[in-house]
């Protein structure tokens, strides 16, 4: 989809700061984001006090069935090193946001795990493949990676780039291969989501122009582009393709992809500020490597207090794109969105 919050010609005024981002988040003073809470009772939040939900518990069950299946959906064989790297970076631990988003979008709109499973496991082999090129010498030139030495570290440049690249379409073939029950118009749709997502209108376009940008004074107006392209527009992509194969409606896949965005801004928005406030050890990655690198980041263009206020202002928009849907089935995205807002890691 076009977006409207950034034209790319007007990269060509990338020198120029923007005193607001165009997403209308004001810097009007606000509370800052409470401590996270699993089972939220805030007297402050609507109906906080019936909306009970043990986030943590549905993260780690779901997080384990997507293991199973990305383990099933890519077993070890020939050749055996290039699968033995795709594997690697694959099933390295990690919190499988993107992939929960897909099954708890499908599950809102009355959809079955098991049809939406494997674009779950798509989605995560996308953001790896993405993780497997950016911590590459040509790019971030990171060694570390979810705990554990990053993929060119541990198995050689050449056969990180042929991982990262086998990883991008395997997730189109095991997407399109293994959904099952669904029709084939929606598999198609969901698909064309994807390739959308990760190609030069979406995640690489982010990827490109943040390449260009470092050690650039650039505005917020630039910052913006490039997150909503390099790390919203997958998450984006996650919710919507769980709507798509569940059956939502047209009104509904729009909604969805409206909580994707507010979610997947705010995904880097704490990313930036974790950057600057955890070690490495923490964040199971190599921190303060953007502010060293000379990237623009939130904290850096807008102060910590203002980017930890934009983050409370996306969180309450995500939450307010699921007003509409049965509330009951949409407590797992509407805890998602606060546990984002709230992670330490």
């Amino acid at each position: 989809m076009a977006y409207a919050f950034v034209c790319f010609p007007a990269f060509a005024q990338v020198m120029t700061s923007c005193s607001s981002p165009s997403w209308g988040v004001s810097a009007r003073p606000r509370r800052l984001l409470p401590a996270v809470r699993c089972a939220s009772s805030a007297p402050e939040a609507v109906a906080h006090e019936t909306d009970l939900f043990d986030l943590k518990r549905y993260m780690a069950e779901k997080a384990r069935r997507v293991d199973d299946a990305l383990d099933r959906a890519l077993p070890l064989r020939k050749p055996e090193r290039l699968l033995a790297a795709m594997r690697y970076s694959l099933l390295a631990p990690g919190k499988r946001v993107r992939p929960v988003l897909t099954l708890a979008a499908c599950e809102l709109v009355r959809g079955e795990e098991s049809t939406a499973m494997p674009f779950a496991c798509a989605v995560e082999m996308l953001h790896v493949m993405s993780l497997v090129h950016d911590d590459l010498p040509c790019i971030d030139n990171d060694e570390l990676r979810r705990g554990l030495p990053s993929n060119h570290v541990a198995f050689g440049e050449g056969v990180a780039v042929l991982a990262g690249d086998a990883l991008h379409c395997f997730a189109f073939a095991h997407a399109a291969e293994a959904t099952a029950g669904v029709p084939p118009k929606r598999i198609l749709r969901a698909v064309a989501e994807l390739g959308k997502a990760t190609g030069a209108e979406g995640m690489m376009a982010g990827e490109v122009v943040d390449i260009e940008c470092e050690g650039k004074e650039v505005g917020l107006e630039v910052l913006e582009y490039i997150h909503l392209h390099k790390t919203a527009r997958l998450l984006e992509a996650a919710v919507a393709c769980g709507g798509i194969i569940g059956g939502a409606e047209e009104e509904e896949v729009e909604r969805l992809r409206r909580y994707g965005r507010a979610v997947g801004l705010l995904f880097q928005v704490v990313d930036d500020v974790l950057d600057v406030t955890r070690t490495s050890e923490e964040l199971g990655k190599t921190a303060g490597k953007d502010l060293a690198k000379g990237k623009a980041t939130y904290p850096k263009l807008m102060g910590l207090e203002k980017a930890l206020l934009q983050a409370e202002e996306l969180a309450a928009k995500a939450e307010e794109e699921l007003q509409g849907f049965d509330r009951n089935r949409a407590r797992p995205l509407r805890h998602l969105a606060r546990y984002i807002a709230h992670r330490h890691n």
